[in-house]
């Protein structure tokens, strides 16, 4: 007999699941009318990415030889051209939304966005006031000479294509084109008049001043079109972690700007004539041509003014405070009793600031050890590292070169805390760092003890006011002894395994994970209760999916909670039957990675830095750990309790990939962040 072959849903077809899940948040009349538009603006972020990262791979992928695309498991054209497909509808979805009812929604709320078309003189005269003190200067118009080569469009930005013509019988036309500048404000507020808001963005006041642009012609017609280009962002460098690292990173990064296009997106108004011109001339090729609205880069909406009432943004949650721990008080003396649980964002990341405070100022503390991944913009993480290294400690910070579009910053990052005497290692050679993991060591009575931070999410506090994670602090030497050894291998350049309480990748995450779960299978074997509740970012290692099949037709109930990419697909006799899958798309990101165990009723609980993704337990140093204090470990499990009751923002994923809500039978409706910060409240006030 044959044996059936697993299924598995393509990782980034599952990812366009995903970005519909956030569309359907714009879609929701009971989302706040400008977050509905931020929500917008997350999705065409959230394709942009996956245009310059996954399709590129993939284009890369369909000029394999037959072989190898064998060896792949699917056709990657194939999927290519499933993923345009989806795409354009979504577009479709996204133009319908924004233009008939997210507009319409902000007129019933007298805030009105003018084009070009809807200035009365008034507004008008304000407009091009405003475009020669403050635009005009800025724009260089680029005249296209049809018989010479068209100029390279940089990655992301917006232009304009302008065709220029005369009344006058015969072919008259001139081509140009605009750059906008980076820097220049999306978004005009007029004038207020009687009651009634207005914007304007910078596009329609560009093209209704395009007379002054080209001012030197004497034309008469002036068309102009939004496009934007999205290129190949994946960088090619060579792996040698040397002192010439970072000039490389900085090379790749310039070439990265001149990638292989991958994604065109045009106003679907430009004649077909201008569109002919634009594709023959840049050599664009027709899956890479994606229709879409007027406003491109609309990743700049997530700044989309509220120039109405404070009701349509969501109301900003006070962050709580943790019960046991003051701002004036030792956390190293505090944590000698206890571990302490950080739920961000409903909890105030102040509290990881202030520990990295005391270790800079606390004459016991000789040394702080630190791994980076992506930092905020002002970093008050790197201003107490900084401090600590003035007060006579012994930093060692690992900041990840390799951060997928952070690179810039982290090099930043890396000269200033050089420069400041920190001792920065700039990662591996092979792996990238992803762990979240801090340890300060203090002398205590002659003798070393280390107090340790380990979360779910970075070490940034501007991501922490709208990501869910967990962050704990432990003085435990169970976890410290190992967080020792981990630091001495990677200050050392070396990933290494035999930890005892840690599950650490490369080396050893997959077969402690298996283990656990072949332990669940072993009691389900037995007839015991055996389950498991994962809820991660995203799953897509193939033994991963195959493990957790075993498990299942092993009698194991698994519950999942999965915000973004799943290829399992629950529900499917003799693989599936026992697996339901939940994704959860809110007001906040769900970021936190958590994994428990039934254990045969001494339920055991890791968090962990990594997703269930091949490149987690391959290619990076991911940091599980379990959470060993008996109230952290509560509080996690019914903040994780809320999630799977969720029947508000919850969605069920099954094969039908169809993102239905998650319906129970539970008579009052549960909205697992607004439960979650509730309860937060009420326990910790």
């Amino acid at each position: 007999m044959t044996k059936k072959k697993a299924p598995f849903l393509n990782r980034e077809i599952s990812w366009l699941y995903f970005n519909e899940r956030v569309l359907q948040e714009a879609a929701d009349d009971t989302v706040p009318l400008i977050e509905r538009i931020r929500f917008l603006s997350i999705f065409s972020s959230n394709l942009e990415e996956f245009y310059r990262v996954r399709v590129a791979t993939l284009s890369r992928l369909a000029n394999l030889n037959e072989k190898a695309k064998a060896l792949l498991g699917f056709n990657p054209k194939k999927i290519l051209n499933e993923i345009k497909n989806t795409v354009v509808k979504q577009e479709r979805k996204f133009e319908q939304l924004f233009r008939a009812t997210l507009i319409n929604e902000l007129a019933q709320n007298r805030i009105f966005i003018l084009n070009d078309t809807q200035l009365n003189v008034a507004r008008g005269e304000f407009v091009r006031n405003h475009f020669r003190d403050k635009i005009l200067s800025n724009l260089v118009p680029i005249m296209i000479d049809l018989d010479r080569p068209f100029p390279e469009l940089k990655n992301r930005y917006l232009y304009f294509f302008v065709r220029l013509s005369k009344n006058t019988a015969g072919k008259n036309e001139k081509y140009a084109l605009i750059e906008l500048p980076t820097d220049l404000p999306r978004f005009l507020v007029l004038p207020e008049t009687n009651g009634l808001k207005f914007i304007i963005l910078a596009e329609d006041i560009i093209k209704y001043c395009m007379d002054d642009i080209f001012y030197v012609f004497n034309y008469d017609n002036m068309e102009a079109y939004s496009i934007q280009l999205t290129r190949d962002a994946e960088l090619d460098i060579d792996k040698n972690v040397s002192g010439k690292f970072i000039e490389e990173l900085k090379t790749s990064l310039d070439k990265r700007k001149k990638g292989k296009p991958m994604r065109l997106l045009y106003d679907t108004e430009m004649p077909f004539e201008m569109l002919t011109v634009l594709i023959n001339k840049m050599k664009i090729e027709a899956e890479s041509l994606i229709p879409g609205n007027q406003y491109h880069r609309f990743g700049d909406f997530i700044a989309f003014p509220n120039v109405g009432s404070p009701d349509l943004e969501y109301k900003p949650n006070v962050p709580l405070k943790v019960r046991g721990l003051h701002r004036t008080e030792s956390i190293f003396n505090k944590l000698q009793g206890k571990d302490f649980l950080i739920n961000l964002p409903y909890q105030s990341y102040d509290y990881i600031i202030l520990f990295l405070r005391e270790a800079a100022i606390d004459p016991k503390v000789t040394e702080i050890n630190i791994t980076l991944y992506r930092l905020a913009e002002n970093s008050r993480v790197i201003n107490a590292l900084i401090n600590a290294v003035k007060n006579g400690k012994k930093v060692n910070c690992l900041v990840e070169l390799k951060a997928r579009f952070d690179e810039r910053a982290n090099i930043a990052w890396t000269s200033r805390l050089e420069e400041e005497g920190v001792n920065v290692n700039y990662g591996l050679t092979d792996y990238k760092v992803h762990s979240k993991i801090c340890l300060v060591k203090r002398m205590e009575k002659g003798r070393a003890v280390y107090y340790a931070n380990l979360a779910t999410g970075n070490f940034n506090e501007k991501t922490a006011r709208i990501y869910c994670d967990h962050s704990i602090f432990t003085a435990k030497k169970e976890i410290t002894t190992d967080l020792v050894k981990l630091f001495k291998a990677l200050n050392n350049k070396t990933v290494m395994k035999g930890f005892k309480h840690l599950i650490v990748s490369p080396l050893e995450s997959r077969d402690k994970f298996y283990q656990l779960i072949d332990r669940e299978i072993k009691f389900a074997k037995l007839g015991k209760p055996a389950y498991l509740i994962l809820k991660v970012n995203s799953l897509a290692d193939e033994g991963i999916v195959e493990k957790l099949y075993e498990a299942s037709n092993a009698g194991v109930l698994i519950k999942l909670i999965v915000r973004g990419i799943c290829t399992l697909v629950p529900g499917i006799k003799d693989f599936s039957e026992n697996i339901t899958v939940i994704s959860i798309v809110d007001k906040f990101l769900e970021h936190a990675r958590v994994f428990i165990y039934g254990n045969n009723g001494k339920e055991e609980m890791y968090l962990s830095s990594g997703d269930l993704m091949s490149r987690n337990f391959e290619h990076r140093v991911e940091v599980g750990f379990p959470v060993l204090d008996k109230d952290a470990k509560q509080e996690i499990r019914d903040i994780i309790e809320f999630q799977l009751q969720d029947n508000v923002k919850a969605r069920d994923i099954t094969r039908l990939n169809n993102n239905k809500y998650h319906k129970n039978n539970l008579k009052t409706k549960i909205r697992a962040q607004v439960q979650t910060y509730n309860y937060l409240k009420n326990k910790h006030q």
